[in-house]
């Protein structure tokens, strides 16, 4: 649904549509970008740092399933949970790809019906931990309300999310923008994590997570607040106005089209199909050793702190030799995680695996959202954006079903078929897949960090900075 066709005068308020857009050249966009580069760096670098210190407190691999596991037996909850938290964000974007591809501001997207869809939402999962005690059927009933309600909510603003941030960055530098954003980031949340141990040993069922889910929804308004200060250089729309059906239908005849994004997406779905076990590795262990919920919240930190360092180490990797190689590598970190918590004699050797899986996701979040951005024209963007991450939410969400299903049945058989799956990417569309971002000239800047915010200096646009000169 294009912009024009909107009726409701609350939505067009809320996404600024009456507010004239200024016409400028492609040199005009591409100057205010840069800009606004640093200003954009800063605020997107706290909303990235405090969303992830929120994420850590409801963290899905290992807080939520022990919550569930407090309110019920049933693997099936757990399984539910993992859906969610897989799936939901992914699978609303292609369904509103057709409508933000229409819309010269992504931002109001973001933040005004954002913070509707996807902020408000926590309050739900915090009233869930407050009625624990006296209901565990109604706390878990709100739970599961809340918590699909952000994450659906947050997967219907992520395409002009993502837009937004190609929109920001150029291309040169969004690997490490997202590399370093996401392991501050994670590493703030690894920090969070570690307090979360002294909340979850150190208070009773359920004022421990009411206090955890509280922390979250705190710093998850705060990266809200961040993310509202960032100032969008506006693009003029390119795309002609088209009913959702005109839309939908044309979608495969660009994957008949597109062989390299074709062999792109079954590699991506693959490794998604991958990730069906990581909602179970938590409850595994509670099964096998008896753990307390102190050590799950170490299991939490162990898990961002490889997602740190997967978000850092794949982000500059893929800025030097394109997202397929973290991708591949991706894969083959996640069939040793799931491996080893197949023959893990110890509990202490969950907190490697947990590590690996942290890995797994920061290369995830990394190269499998970026490289996305490369394969088309910026006016299609939200298209490709869209079907890729909707592909994957479809996945992501009979991936955990699947796993359910093998839980009941084994939870080393669950963890074996994650790691077959974790190493297929590569075997299945390796040789026939090109990396999109070596298909460019890359690497035309070098960039360099200032101390303590680790913003990268933008050279002026006419003349590269050569290598080993000083940051102006």
């Amino acid at each position: 649904m294009p912009q024009s066709s909107t009726s409701s005068p609350i939505l067009r308020r809320l996404l600024l549509l009456d507010k004239p857009v200024p016409k400028q050249t492609n040199e005009e966009i591409a100057a205010e970008r840069d800009k606004n580069y640093r200003w954009n760096y800063s605020v997107n670098l706290v909303d990235g740092a405090a969303f992830w210190v929120g994420q850590s407190f409801i963290a899905s691999a290992t807080i939520v399933p022990l919550y569930i596991s407090k309110l019920t037996d049933s693997p099936l909850a757990i399984g539910l949970a993992a859906v969610i938290a897989q799936a939901s964000w992914f699978l609303p974007q292609i369904l509103t790809s057709n409508f933000v591809e229409g819309l010269a501001r992504k931002k109001p997207m973001i933040v005004n019906v954002g913070f509707f869809t996807e902020r408000l939402p926590m309050l739900i999962i915090i009233l869930s931990a407050v009625v624990a005690a006296v209901s565990p059927e109604l706390a878990l009933a709100l739970f599961f309300i809340g918590y699909a309600w952000h994450g659906f909510g947050a997967g219907l603003v992520a395409t002009s999310w993502q837009d937004l941030l190609a929109r920001c960055f150029k291309v040169e530098l969004r690997g490490r923008f997202f590399g370093i954003t996401m392991f501050v980031g994670a590493g703030a949340g690894a920090l969070a994590a570690i307090f979360s141990i002294r909340i979850l040993a150190g208070f009773s069922f359920p004022t421990n997570f009411v206090i955890s889910f509280s922390l979250a929804a705190l710093f998850i308004f705060i990266s809200w607040a961040s993310l509202a200060l960032t100032r969008e250089p506006l693009e003029p729309i390119k795309k002609r106005e088209q009913s959702q059906t005109q839309f939908l239908s044309e979608l495969p005849g660009l994957m008949r089209h597109d062989d390299n994004y074709r062999h792109f997406l079954i590699a991506r779905l693959l490794l998604a199909l991958s990730g069906m076990g990581i909602g179970f590795v938590t409850v595994s262990a509670l099964k096998r050793w008896d753990i307390s919920d102190g050590i799950v919240g170490g299991f939490t930190a162990a898990y961002l702190i490889g997602q740190m360092v997967g978000n850092l180490s794949f982000g500059f990797l893929a800025d030097r030799h394109g997202h397929k190689l973290s991708l591949e590598i991706a894969g083959f970190i996640s069939f040793l995680a799931f491996t080893l918590a197949v023959f893990a004699p110890t509990p202490g050797w969950y907190y490697l695996v947990f590590a690996l899986l942290g890995a797994v996701i920061g290369a995830v979040i990394v190269s499998g959202l970026l490289v996305v951005m490369e394969f088309s024209a910026p006016e299609k963007r939200p298209t490709y954006i869209g079907l890729t991450n909707s592909a994957v939410g479809v996945v992501s969400a009979a991936g955990p079903l699947l796993g359910a299903a093998l839980a009941l049945a084994n939870y080393n058989l669950l963890f074996a078929v994650s790691a077959i799956a974790g190493c297929s990417p590569s075997s299945a569309c390796g040789g026939r897949l090109r990396s999109p971002g070596l298909l460019v000239s890359r690497w035309k800047i070098d960039e360099f960090y200032t101390v303590g915010l680790l913003i990268p200096c933008l050279p002026p646009r006419s003349s590269p900075v050569s290598r080993g000169s000083p940051c102006h």
